[in-house]
């Protein structure tokens, strides 16, 4: 079997996984999230927070418990790390030092667990656990409440409510994430993947059954646990340097495709969820639609560009497999690339550094549409459905009539919410990227010079703010500069957005529904996806044409 083929079935197995689990677990977030009954635990946890899971919130209610539970967490994590060097379990690893300890305590409250440490050298078991494998769990379940929040605001009228925070963070966690979570680490277990919390072993470099004479250091951990909350969560952030490279994270080519499964699952399926509470599953579909069409668009993209065989070398090898991963091959590097860039996962199989010049492009592309074909878990859903409504604005400007979506009009206030959405991440990418391009001392952190180091501090950038995470490898980030003002950008790319959500699901839940007349723009039909498709593209391409052209486009023409 030739190697293109070996990677489209893997892309069919894939579809044909996500499509069989679509409906049941859609319908079950559904569920989950209109309930009013509450299991026990979930009434400890409330008593222990002091919360009231029957109160419904307005809008500026639950963005307070959004920031405040949240800023908790960044100052939980950060004393946590600050203090590694006298906890138990550290494995003798120091204390992180400020600037890193900030920078990673935004990065994993954030959902971007952006690492600027090598994981393996630098966390013990008690920051891995505690810190950082809790904030896979909760930064995902606060992403999903806000998302569900933003539905609510479609699917209620005449009220401002929009839920209870800590209710829908609470059941995201334990009747969705957790139990997902603990079958996914059963198959990582049972495939290879380690779980234990061994201490720093010494080993002995084999090739072919030969000792090389040397020896590596390799600690374990619960590796299997948090890489399943990891990639279910699109979270990213990997126990060792080498992230899902790394064969105690991901031992199989079998794994690896697990693993993909599991970054898309719920961003995918969370289209049904919102169809479901809306009273519309084709208005589900017809955003499913959308955010499939541009997936499988780029992994085809991505596919071509590394496979396309230029001079012996590639052609010998079956396609571009510098920095591949050679147990999963080109093809499978290139659906996980694409996934994880689609998505706020930010784990990585390969290095992105080392793809085509139009290869890493596409990469840095996917993150720059806003992640939402699917996305992250929930900011995947209020996104896509923010430029929803951008795209109705736009259909209505054609027709000279005001845009609905829904059955809620959108007026001036709506789209000034949207538009201050979509402006406020490639501001920050923007800002920063040209602050470290025109300051002396952040460029020293490149590795390399021209258009390809360029790429690395806007690749690194657009992946704080993005809340994506991944690295394209060759930029040093692990200085003040970089620690600083990537935390600032995840930090601001996070929860910026939400308050503009928030705001207009407030805005929405408000209003009184208006029947659908004969001039009224149908959402749920191919037409809209197809608009909806051009409205990411153009926006995207116009706000981000010139950075891409002095970076990944100069440097794949002229290869």
């Amino acid at each position: 079997m030739g190697p293109v083929l070996a990677g489209v079935l893997q892309l069919l197995a894939l579809i044909a996984a996500l499509a069989l689990v679509h409906r049941p677990l859609g319908d079950y977030m559904a569920r989950v999230y209109s309930s009013d009954k509450h299991w026990r635990v979930e009434k400890w946890i409330y008593k222990g927070i002091g919360a009231n899971p029957a109160t419904e919130m307005r809008w500026p209610a639950y963005l307070r418990g959004v920031l405040a539970f949240s800023a908790a967490g960044v100052l939980f994590l950060y004393l946590l790390q600050r203090i590694q060097g006298v906890l138990p379990g550290s494995l003798g690893f120091a204390s992180i030092d400020p600037d890193q300890a900030f920078n990673t305590a935004a990065s994993f409250v954030s959902n971007t667990n952006w690492q600027s440490y090598y994981g393996e050298q630098a966390m013990g078991h008690v920051v891995q656990t505690a810190g950082l494998a809790v904030q896979n769990f909760v930064s995902a379940a606060v992403g999903m409440a806000v998302a569900v929040a933003l539905v609510r605001g479609f699917a209620r009228s005449r009220t401002g409510e929009l839920g209870n925070f800590w209710s829908d963070m609470v059941r995201g966690v334990t009747r969705i994430l957790l139990p997902l979570s603990v079958v996914a680490a059963i198959v990582l277990v049972a495939c290879g993947a380690i779980q234990n919390f061994s201490g720093i072993h010494e080993v002995g470099q084999f090739f072919n059954g030969h000792s090389m004479g040397g020896t590596q250091e390799w600690n374990g951990g619960a590796v299997a646990s948090q890489e399943a909350i990891k990639e279910l969560g699109t979270n990213g952030g990997g126990y060792f340097n080498a992230n899902s490279a790394h064969p105690f994270e991901n031992p199989t080519p079998f794994t690896n495709l697990f693993e993909i499964f599991l970054l898309l699952v719920i961003p995918f399926t969370l289209t049904r969820t919102f169809g479901v509470m809306v009273g519309s599953v084709k208005q589900g579909y017809a955003l499913l639609a959308t955010m499939a069409t541009i997936w499988v668009g780029f992994v085809a993209l991505m596919m071509w560009t590394e496979f396309a065989h230029r001079g012996p070398a590639f052609e010998i090898a079956g396609g571009a497999l510098e920095g591949k991963e050679v147990r999963f091959g080109v093809g499978a590097s290139s659906i996980f690339a694409v996934s994880t860039t689609l998505t706020s996962t930010g784990a990585v199989d390969s290095f992105h550094s080392s793809f085509t010049g139009l290869g890493g492009g596409i990469a840095m592309l996917g993150m720059m549409l806003g992640e939402i074909a699917p996305g992250g878990v929930g900011s995947g859903l209020y996104g896509i459905l923010i430029m929803a409504i951008i795209a109705v604005f736009i259909a209505g400007l054609m027709v000279g009539r005001t845009p609905e979506y829904l059955g809620k009009k959108i007026c001036t206030r709506e789209i000034k919410l949207a538009a201050l959405y979509i402006l406020i991440t490639p501001t920050l990418v923007l800002v920063f990227t040209a602050a470290a391009m025109a300051l002396p001392t952040p460029g020293n952190s490149m590795t390399n010079s021209g258009a390809h180091g360029f790429s690395e501090i806007l690749y690194a950038y657009t992946s704080g703010a993005n809340n994506n995470g991944s690295a394209f490898a060759g930029l040093n980030a692990d200085t003040q500069w970089f620690n600083t003002t990537i935390g600032l950008a995840m930090l601001l790319g996070r929860f910026l957005p939400m308050v503009f959500v928030l705001a207009l699901a407030g805005s929405l839940a408000e209003q009184k529904p208006v029947p659908a007349t004969a001039g009224t723009l149908r959402t749920e039909k191919p037409l809209f996806t197809g608009l909806l498709v051009g409205a990411i593209l153009i926006i995207t391409g116009l706000t981000y044409f010139p950075a891409l052209a002095l970076g990944p486009l100069a440097e794949g023409l002229a290869a």
